[in-house]
C-alpha cells in the first residue's frame, strides 16, 4: 500500500480519536462485498405477496413498489433543499432537474400497468385489495408537504374555514386529499381515510412543522433575481408532478374502471375521476409562478 494512502487512513482515524490499527487489521478478515449483499437483492425480491392467483397481480405489486422507491429518491433530493442552511440557485437547479427526471419516470411508467396487465384479471383481483388505495401513499404526502407551504394544499374556498393562526392539525383537517374520503355532511370518514389518518396524521403534522418556512417554494422565494432558467425548471416540475402525472394516472384508471358507460368505484371508494383530474384539483406547488398563465397550459408553450 502506498505510504500516502496509509498515512491518510491513519490521519482519518486519528481525527476520530480512534486507534487505526484494529481497523486496518479488520481488513484482513472481512469478506469482499457483493452486489447482492450491498443492494440487499434477496430481501427486495421477497417483498411481493399476491393475495390471489392472478399472474398480473405480481406486476401490480412490483409497479407500486417501484413507484414508492422513486418517491423515496425524490424525497431524498427535496430534503437536501429543505435542510439547506443557505439555498443557492445552483442547488435548486440541480435538485429540480433530478426531480423532473424522477417525475418523468413516474409518468412514463404507467404503461407498465395500462399495457402490461390483463383488464379482466385486474378488475377481479383489485376487489381483494379493498379498502387499500394508492391514495394511502404517505411518501406522496411527505413530498407535497416539503414542496410547498401547507396552505397551498388546501383549496382556496376552504381558506375561510381556517382560524387566524391554524396549527398543523387544523391544516390537515382541510387538506385537499381528505376530500377523497371525508363526507362533510355526515362528518364521517371512509375506512380508507380513517386507517390512513390513524397511522400517519401525527407524522404529517411533524413534517408540516419541520417544513415551515423551508419548503422548496420558500427557498425559491429567498433567491434574489431568480433566472429564467430556474423559473422554467420550477414550473416544469410543478406541471409534471401536478398535471402530467395525475393525468396519466387518470387515463389508466379510466382504461380499467370506465368501460361502455359503466364507471367502477375505486378500491378506496373515492370519486376517482374528480380526485385525479387536474382540472378539478387545480393544485400547484408554486402559485405565484402561474399568475400570467395556467399550469394546465404549460405543455402547450413547450
Amino acid at each position: 500500500m502506498p505510504e500516502d494512502i496509509l498515512s491518510k487512513i491513519k490521519d482519518k482515524y486519528a481525527e476520530l480519536g480512534e486507534n487505526p490499527k484494529p481497523y486496518l487489521e479488520g481488513l484482513l478478515y472481512s469478506k469482499p462485498i457483493t452486489y447482492w449483499d450491498y443492494v440487499d437483492v434477496d430481501a427486495l425480491l421477497s417483498l411481493q405477496k399476491p393475495r390471489t392467483n392472478f399472474k398480473d397481480e405480481f406486476v401490480f405489486i412490483v409497479y407500486h413498489q417501484i413507484t414508492e422507491l422513486v418517491l423515496k429518491l425524490m424525497i431524498h433530493e427535496v430534503e437536501q433543499i429543505v435542510n439547506s442552511d443557505e439555498t443557492t440557485e445552483k442547488l435548486l437547479k440541480e435538485k429540480l432537474k433530478r426531480l423532473i427526471r424522477y417525475t418523468d419516470m413516474l409518468i412514463t411508467s404507467f404503461d407498465v400497468m395500462k399495457e402490461g396487465m390483463s383488464h379482466k384479471d385486474y378488475n377481479k383481483f383489485r376487489l381483494t385489495l379493498t379498502p387499500a388505495s394508492g391514495f394511502q401513499s404517505a411518501q406522496f404526502r411527505f413530498l407535497e408537504i416539503y414542496c410547498t407551504p401547507i396552505l397551498n394544499l388546501i383549496h382556496k374556498e376552504k381558506h375561510s374555514e381556517l382560524s387566524e393562526q391554524p396549527d398543523a392539525n387544523e391544516y390537515l383537517e382541510h387538506v385537499y386529499w381528505r376530500l377523497a374520503g371525508y363526507n362533510p355532511k355526515t362528518k364521517s370518514r371512509s375506512t380508507t381515510l380513517k386507517l390512513f389518518e390513524d397511522k400517519y396524521l401525527g407524522i404529517f403534522a411533524e413534517y408540516i412543522d419541520k417544513a415551515k418556512g423551508n419548503t422548496v417554494y420558500d427557498k425559491f422565494n429567498q433567491i434574489e433575481d431568480a433566472s429564467q432558467e430556474l423559473i422554467h425548471l420550477m414550473k416544469a416540475f410543478d406541471n409534471a408532478y401536478n398535471v402530467k402525472w395525475p393525468m396519466v394516472h387518470y387515463n389508466t384508471a379510466k382504461y380499467f374502471l370506465s368501460k361502455k358507460g359503466e364507471v367502477k368505484a375505486a378500491t378506496g371508494g373515492s370519486e376517482w375521476e374528480k380526485y385525479l383530474h387536474p382540472k378539478f384539483q387545480k393544485r400547484t406547488f408554486f402559485p405565484k409562478l402561474w399568475v400570467e398563465d395556467s399550469i394546465l397550459d404549460f405543455d402547450k408553450k413547450e
